[in-house]
């Protein structure tokens, strides 16, 4: 597998960071030459411990020569917690003491996302899927059970649907549906799948304007904007700034009808025990396509979290860990 020059290549050696001669006015030629840069750079060492409202260690595992991010807390059943699309595990900040009194819970940062590494690769579903499986692997997990937010709810199906004897449980929290474009309705995400950028331009709005764009998604995503303090803001465009994140994330982007075709045509396939869990008042995919998507895995349950959008777990924690508890205990 081919690994990305941001991970091993100096500076002078990365084509895209060789300066430009054509007539660019020299602001945009220095701004858009520390964008190439910060590319080309290597990533910052991952910190001994968890960035949010609690200090938990954190974890590497090697997963086909990648190092993959995770914390580990807990004993029993391992329950393994996967972040939506642009995500990263801090999106299950107040779930890490709840959930540890009941179970051994496992939160990872995906290839490609936060702390983890970001090859340079298709990261097509059967590679996300191919990932997923060798990061069990590593922490000798034969079976599991997954908790998906958003995307992260796709790779779960996609996990219960090829690889079903490694899947104990599914809790699918406001998760990828079919007809993905069709339900969509939030404008800044949508903006987001359909933009025909190349990477280096995102790359380099993302530079000049991420705090913005942070904000503006955001505010699209959680439901209290109150919730929406500076530090939250900073530490997303924190993650956000990771190098070599957008590659990835456009990357996946483009593989979402693979995802699509792949798995969500086959969700009523799926027979392990299930709770679906949806915001109330979701922007991205609003609540009547958790119903659907009730109706459509037999023998699920659907659980509305009031006063919550996109990522209830974090706006509603209490009410989303209640539910995820009583889930492990009776199912």
């Amino acid at each position: 597998m081919k690994r990305s020059s941001s991970w091993s290549s100096p500076i002078p050696q990365c084509p895209s960071c060789r300066r430009s001669a054509g007539p660019i006015p020299s602001l945009l030629t220095t701004s858009l030459l520390c964008v190439m840069m910060a590319a080309c750079s290597s990533p910052p060492p991952i910190p001994p411990q968890f960035d949010a409202i609690e200090r938990i260690p954190i974890h590497t595992a090697l997963v086909h020569g990648q190092k993959i991010a995770y914390l580990a807390i807990g004993q029993g059943e391992p329950v393994v917690l996967i972040h939506g699309f642009g995500g990263s595990m801090w999106q299950w900040e107040h779930q890490q003491t709840t959930l540890s009194k009941h179970v051994r819970v496992i939160t990872l940062d995906l290839l490609g996302s936060g702390l983890s590494d970001k090859p340079d690769m298709a990261y097509t579903p059967d590679q996300m899927l191919d990932f997923f499986v060798g990061f069990m692997d590593a922490l000798n997990l034969p079976r599991a059970t997954l908790v998906g937010n958003s995307m992260g709810a796709g790779l779960a199906i996609g996990m219960a649907l090829t690889h079903p004897t490694r899947v104990a449980k599914l809790i699918l929290i406001d998760g990828l549906p079919d007809g993905v474009m069709n339900k969509l309705a939030s404008p800044s995400i949508r903006r987001a799948l359909e933009t025909s950028a190349p990477s280096w331009l995102v790359s380099f709005g993302n530079w000049l304007f991420g705090g913005l764009m942070i904000e503006s998604i955001l505010k699209e995503i959680v439901y209290d904007p109150a919730l929406l303090t500076p530090a939250v803001i900073e530490r997303s465009n924190r993650n956000r700034q990771q190098p070599g994140l957008v590659a990835p994330i456009m990357t996946v982007r483009d593989n979402l009808p693979l995802w699509e075709s792949g798995f969500a045509r086959r969700l009523g396939e799926i027979t392990h025990p299930t709770l679906i869990l949806w915001g109330e008042e979701d922007r991205v995919f609003p609540i009547a396509v958790g119903e659907a998507l009730q109706r459509t895995i037999k023998g699920s349950r659907l659980v509305r979290i009031p006063k919550a959008g996109h990522i209830p777990q974090w706006e509603q924690p209490a009410i989303s860990n209640d539910a995820m508890v009583e889930f492990f205990r009776l199912s």
